[in-house]
């Protein structure tokens, strides 16, 4: 699968979801148990930016305080997210960007194409976070899911111990691609709002 499909398959279910929130959703709760609608839409803004750079091998430290301290969701948040979702699928679909090494704004460096993994997961399950947050179910086809499934349990012990990803959530083995991403980052494929 080509680099930059992969970012825009990722991504594509994403800004459907973006422009279906209603302003009294966002304080609903997401299957990411730390956020809201709110906190989940501030968290990509914030850390949007430095993903873009990434694929630029330039460090760009999110904006200084914790996502916490920053509110990114004043104005029209959606247009935002929509503009910086493009910019990253954008750069990430240079072949360049999957190549030697990058940082993810800090000074450790990391492969380009373990980042570029990351990337993808977090357009696919943010994606998927928001979405059922406001009781829609959104697919991603199951060969990006797959990817993405097996980039991600290169590093999900990891993950957990740097609080990425909450303890793992056991589906059974027949389940689908989405649902077994789902449950190696500590979500409930079942959750309901």
């Amino acid at each position: 699968m080509h680099d930059r499909e992969l970012m825009i398959r990722a991504a594509a279910p994403l800004a459907e979801i973006i422009h279906t929130i209603e302003p009294n959703q966002l304080n609903a709760r997401t299957p990411c148990s730390e956020y809201d609608v709110r906190g989940l839409v501030n968290h990509l803004l914030f850390w949007g930016p430095s993903l873009e750079a990434s694929a630029r091998k330039e460090s760009v430290p999110p904006p200084a305080g914790s996502e916490t301290d920053v509110d990114l969701t004043e104005g029209d948040w959606a247009a935002a997210l929509e503009i910086q979702v493009k910019r990253t699928v954008t750069a990430w679909g240079r072949p360049a960007a999957w190549e030697g090494t990058t940082r993810m704004g800090g000074p450790m460096e990391l492969p380009a194409s373990l980042v570029g993994g990351m990337v993808v997961g977090e357009l696919v399950v943010h994606g998927w976070d928001l979405a059922r947050a406001i009781g829609r179910h959104p697919a991603w086809d199951d060969d990006l899911v797959t990817y993405l499934y097996d980039e991600l349990a290169k590093n999900a012990a990891q993950g957990r111990e740097m609080g990425v990803y909450g303890p793992e959530v056991t589906v059974p083995a027949s389940s689908s691609p989405l649902d077994r991403v789902l449950g190696l980052t500590g979500r409930d494929p079942a959750w309901t709002g």
